[in-house]
């Protein structure tokens, strides 16, 4: 039966019993609404961990529109069922003061100097559409590292800037191990993702128009093309396709050394990041291009934490 603790430090006094006999310990934040995405790095940590804790908690520093903030679905009991019946340790969640207890101001929000530096892979793309998200991903990701201290914490490939972030994130803390596992897909292609449940049937299906762009930018890759424009190109013309979709943004950069802006003349490798809307639902994904089917961004190691 799964641990359900609804405090943080009891989810940290919790985590320090299960390292101090000796086990592995490994972690999934999540913001609940919990999809397959979620329940297969789970699985991966089951795999590679002698313990598994997952936080669910919708972390209001991280969102630039309150409307987005609202309407995120939560769904913390059937997110328990869900992680209780692969087997999960224990689940925990909170509230903004519970996990930033005596650093909000008077009016609950977080006061700025406790706020995280997410980095230079913060620049761009996310980073410029959303303003202060990467703080507040940052901000977060390093409380519950403080609190669980996993051996290993994984992450999903979707959030590809994201997975950056926090990959600096653990290099500066001198760990954990951070894991970066393979995009989750719907059947039709579209990356699992607890916003598609506010997409209508129409849209969802509409929505697969994203993979098929990247799948294009991958076969002109794989055909020889290294220039971002006749890449960028393949992509934009299957988006433009599709009138439903608000394009924000379809990009390349280089997975392995992230700038703000896109980088000149040929290309070595790249990924290619997309960002847009069906109606009031943003939705990201993207593709490393030439991969093999299950490669994946990669992980990086740190010290213990």
């Amino acid at each position: 039966m799964i641990e359900r603790l609804d405090d943080p430090r009891a989810a940290e006094q919790w985590c320090d019993a299960r390292r101090a006999a000796g086990g592995t310990l490994g972690f999934v934040a999540t913001m609940g609404a919990l999809h397959a995405g979620h329940l297969s790095l789970v699985r991966r940590a089951l795999q590679e961990n002698d313990h598994v804790c997952v936080s669910v908690f919708v972390n209001p520093l991280q969102f630039d529109e309150g409307a987005d903030f609202e309407r995120y679905p939560r769904s913390f009991e059937a997110d328990l069922e869900s992680l209780d019946e692969i087997g999960c340790s224990m689940a925990f969640t909170g509230t903004l003061v519970q996990f930033f207890p005596g650093e909000l101001d008077a009016h609950g929000a977080l006061l700025p100097e406790h706020l995280a530096d997410p980095g230079p892979a913060a620049g761009g793309l996310e980073g410029a559409c959303r303003t202060g998200h990467f703080e507040g991903v940052a901000t977060i990701v390093d409380r519950l590292f403080d609190l669980v201290r996993p051996t290993c914490a994984y992450f999903g490939q979707k959030d590809f800037q994201q997975a950056l972030v926090v990959r600096d994130l653990a290099r500066r803390r001198g760990g954990p191990q951070i894991v970066v596992c393979p995009i989750a897909r719907e059947p039709h292609g579209l990356a699992r993702s607890s916003r598609n449940e506010r997409l209508d049937a129409a849209d969802r299906e509409r929505a697969a128009v994203i993979h098929r762009a990247l799948e294009a930018a991958d076969h002109c890759w794989r055909s020889g093309e290294r220039s971002p424009e006749p890449l960028l190109q393949s992509m934009r013309s299957v988006l433009a396709g599709e009138p439903n979709f608000a394009l924000e943004y379809a990009e390349l950069r280089d997975p392995h050394a992230w700038t703000a802006s896109e980088p000149r003349g040929e290309l070595t490798r790249a990924v290619a990041l997309v960002a847009g809307r069906f109606g009031d639902v943003r939705l990201i994904d993207n593709q490393l291009l030439g991969q093999q089917l299950g490669q994946q961004l990669g992980q990086q190691h740190g010290g213990g934490a």
